[in-house]
């Protein structure tokens, strides 16, 4: 212990280890995290957390705030937070989970991707203690040698042995040499800002390690890996996902936020409770006992979906979410305050009503809405896309479960 020094800076071991493991997946290796932590409270030195963010992917959701919550939980326990943006490492494609060569960006696509991800990561983050740094720093300036000696440290039969890799090796599926780039670049980032732990999914595993291997080979102690779960989209299997339309955005509206939440299945009310929220694990076991007990799942539901909002925006906006379910949704009522949408003139069709407005975000999607019956128009529902419909002032459009506009002529 260090004479005279204040020793509240930092809560103790078992406080901190107790944080840092909840939702965890793993942590390789924990003793190692230990040692860190407690050379950390008795040099009341921070430890130097790094979570590598993929600009190529702008668009956030609570899917990757488990990561990005396990980062704000060491900034809160008195840690330095490291955000890589892979400015640099985009232009060469991340082919993690990927069975062909991944596009990549030019130096100007990362630039505008990045600061829509910082803006998105701020919602979660603390913006004012957080140390962002761009990988173009260290690894533009690198001539060719400087590349050779880097991959000098890491063999073809290890790399062989990340799962992509070795089924695309053995299905005969090309792998191009500079895909084996990515792992080591990103690795070096771990080398450039010294980092103690690296934050990652679990489909990230491989390239942690290799951060680690490659520390040590530049004379540095190896990086603890703390992987978290990947979360699953709304109804359960696959994971969340934009494109899968599963996804609940961290820039979703209040309403858009809570009526998600409500959707989910049952089963991943408690794994959600877990990832995505800050509910202690006593809470989260005594909601299991309820609803094994016979509680209705729903109202535990509802719970988690004021929690979400209330931590993503604020007790104002969760309460007005809540009561606005109920209104629309239990009550079946139009909610107040929807907006308006004047429409063009001549004839007015539903497909492209829904595009203009903003509804839907392409033909086919109108087309599978009205198909599936998710389209109405003063509560009657819309059974064509191909006649023109007649319109009044003030008739009311609705979408999907949660989606109003009201037409204005």
């Amino acid at each position: 212990m260090i004479k005279g020094a204040d020793m509240s800076r930092f809560p103790s071991l078992n406080e901190q280890m107790d944080i840092i493991r909840k939702g965890a997946e793993e942590i390789i290796p924990e003793e190692e995290l230990v040692k860190k932590i407690e050379l950390s409270i008795k040099e009341q030195k921070p430890i130097r957390v790094k979570l590598g963010a993929d600009p190529s992917c702008p668009d956030l959701h609570i899917g990757h705030a488990v990561v990005l919550g396990k980062m704000r939980q060491f900034q809160d326990l008195g840690h330095q937070a490291v955000l890589i943006i892979g400015d640099f490492t985009a232009m060469i494609g991340d082919p993690t989970g990927r069975n062909k060569t991944r596009p990549a960006l030019t130096l100007e696509d990362t630039k505008e991707n990045a600061q829509s991800y910082f803006d998105q990561a701020g919602i979660v983050l603390n913006k004012e203690t957080l140390e962002i740094r761009h990988n173009s720093e260290w690894l533009a300036p690198m001539d060719f040698r400087d590349v050779i000696t880097l991959s000098a440290h890491y063999t073809v039969a290890r790399m062989l042995e990340r799962d992509d890799f070795s089924k695309r090796y053995a299905q005969g599926i090309p792998i191009s040499t500079h895909e084996f780039l990515y792992p080591l670049a990103q690795a070096y980032d771990s080398v450039a800002i010294k980092s103690d732990i690296e934050l990652g999914g679990t489909d990230q595993k491989f390239n942690l390690l290799v951060g680690r291997d490659i520390q040590r080979e530049y004379g540095l102690y190896p990086q603890v890996i703390l992987t978290m779960p990947i979360l699953e989209g709304l109804s359960g299997g696959a994971k969340m996902s934009k494109s899968l339309d599963n996804y609940i955005g961290l820039t979703d509206t209040p309403e858009d936020m809570y009526g998600k939440t409500v959707s989910i299945s049952d089963d991943l009310i408690l794994r959600y409770f877990t990832l995505v929220t800050n509910t202690p694990a006593e809470e989260i076991e005594s909601f299991k006992k309820a609803m094994e007990a016979g509680e209705n799942p729903r109202d535990i539901k509802h719970e988690l979906a004021w929690r979400l909002v209330k931590r993503y925006h604020d007790t104002e906006a969760a309460n007005r979410a809540k009561d606005h379910f109920q209104k629309v949704f239990v009550k079946k009522d139009v909610p107040d305050n929807i907006p308006e949408f004047t429409v063009p003139i001549g004839d007015v069709f539903i497909t492209k009503l829904m595009l203009e407005s903003g509804l839907c975000q392409s033909g086919g999607e109108a087309k599978r809405l009205i198909a599936q019956g998710g389209v109405s128009i003063n509560g009657t529902r819309v059974n064509s896309h191909s006649n023109p419909l007649e319109v009044k002032d003030g008739d009311i459009l609705k979408v999907g479960k949660r989606k109003f506009i009201k037409l204005k002529k």
